[in-house]
């Protein structure tokens, strides 16, 4: 049955959690990766965030027949006293019900209420039978190996899936840009910027092989350009200074400028542009503020951080350049000429461009610099730095794993059940590359 049935393609971000199955061209649903359940809120992490060992599993996942007997038992999950994504924002905003967000900077924090959240996710929402699919789980860039092991024990004993795949995000992401007009060849070499809700990751990849000494991680993502927002209005004594209002302006209006004291001289001429704007909820509630400049001094903090933040002062164009000068010398052009954005915090309009413009100049004062000293007036060829912006970025990840979970050798690389019955947890440990070099 697992062999016609399409693999389940589930990323799990700090933010959000996408989930679909492989083929589709976006995910079927997309909601905040939290969960509400009964008693006080509890954060991020929360008490007890340690994994569980099998035998004290949660009652609901226990008993019956086998490992998850109970769990299937109860199909549709409503009388588990729990909710997740959209349905825990709205519980935990009335009585008896308190948040937690299981997943923090990338990394799976809370083991029991990640299982909870995949629970819900493939039974409530996804409606399958897992031991009938394959899964295609993501997972950050240096996750430990027992992060990838507690996944496998929850996936095929909790679930009984068919087989589990769990690809790193950057490699999914370069998949998914070959979408992109820009790409010419299919390469899994590349430079993917990672920019979610929680972190920033600058990530090397050298034929589908994450280069783990060269990653950085920047402490500014979407969480920090609303923060931003939000004291921007205030500041200004905005009446509304919410922080939902600072989010739909962040979405709705901000922009990367080429040149910001230039930016700001064009708003001081052209008042206008400071007319009120209406911003509208989902629930149908409106609030009108005026938006300034934050349209633009928002998303600057990528390349201007000290404006936000006395801890950390380096711009990201210096951050991508270091990342690819400290990778081997002999992947550095192809790093260099295949800059991948993904994640909603790299959708402002003009980020890429701004982005290959700063690089580019970094190099090219390098190369400058480098012949000025050998004094033999020698030109170099040059670098050719290449920012790929494309249709798929704001769910990158998600999209790469559902096209390289339709390939036909893709159930080759999973770990069955059977395997995992035989061998254990460790033998998730190492999987074989995906879409890697001689792989289609």
């Amino acid at each position: 049955m697992a062999n016609q049935t399409p693999a389940v393609v589930m990323d799990n971000g700090t933010g959000y959690s996408k989930l679909g199955f492989a083929g589709n061209d976006s995910p079927s649903f997309v909601f905040p990766t939290a969960i509400a359940t009964k008693g006080p809120t509890g954060g991020s992490g929360g008490s007890g965030s340690g994994r569980p060992p099998v035998p004290n599993r949660p009652s609901y996942l226990t008993g019956g027949t086998g490992a998850g007997g109970n769990l299937a038992a109860k199909r549709g999950t409503e009388d588990l006293d729990f909710f997740i994504g959209d349905e825990a924002l709205a519980a935990a905003a009335g009585p008896g019900y308190g948040i937690h967000y299981p997943i923090r900077h990338g990394q799976i924090e809370n083991w029991d209420h990640m299982e909870r959240f995949w629970s819900n996710s493939i039974f409530k929402y996804l409606r399958v039978e897992p031991e009938d699919h394959y899964f295609l789980l993501t997972e950050p860039p240096l996750n430990p190996p027992e992060n990838r092991e507690n996944t496998a024990e929850i996936m095929f004993e909790s679930f009984n899936c068919a087989g589990l795949y769990i690809a790193v995000q950057a490699v999914l992401a370069l998949a998914a840009s070959w979408t992109s007009s820009k790409v010419q060849d299919r390469s899994l070499t590349g430079t993917v910027i990672d920019s979610g809700e929680g972190v920033t990751h600058v990530i090397p990849v050298a034929e589908g092989y994450v280069i783990g000494s060269s990653i950085k991680s920047v402490p500014i993502a979407g969480r920090d350009i609303t923060y931003f927002v939000q004291s921007l209005l205030r500041d200004r004594g905005e009446p509304d200074s919410s922080l939902k209002t600072a989010e739909k302006i962040k979405e709705e209006f901000c922009y990367v400028s080429p040149d910001i004291v230039k930016e700001f001289a064009r708003y001081d001429k052209e008042p206008d542009k400071f007319a009120k704007h209406t911003v509208k909820y989902p629930n149908g509630k409106q609030s009108i503020v005026d938006v300034g400049y934050e349209r633009f001094l928002a998303p600057e903090i990528f390349f201007n951080p000290e404006i936000y933040s006395s801890d950390f002062l380096t711009p990201l164009p210096n951050i991508v350049d270091t990342v690819i000068q400290t990778s081997p010398i002999d992947v550095r052009r192809g790093l260099y000429k295949n800059i991948v954005l993904s994640g909603g915090s790299t959708l402002y309009e003009n980020f890429g461009r701004r982005l290959q413009r700063d690089i580019r100049h970094l190099v090219d004062a390098r190369i400058k610099a480098s012949e000025a000293k050998s004094g033999t007036g020698a030109r170099s060829g040059g670098l050719d730095v290449q920012v790929i912006t494309h249709r798929r970025q704001r769910h990158g990840p998600w999209f790469g794993g559902s096209l390289l979970g339709q390939t036909p050798e893709f159930r080759s690389y999973c770990h069955t059940k059977q395997e995992y019955d035989e061998i254990g947890s460790s033998i998730v440990r190492r999987f074989a590359l995906l879409g890697g070099p001689g792989s289609t």
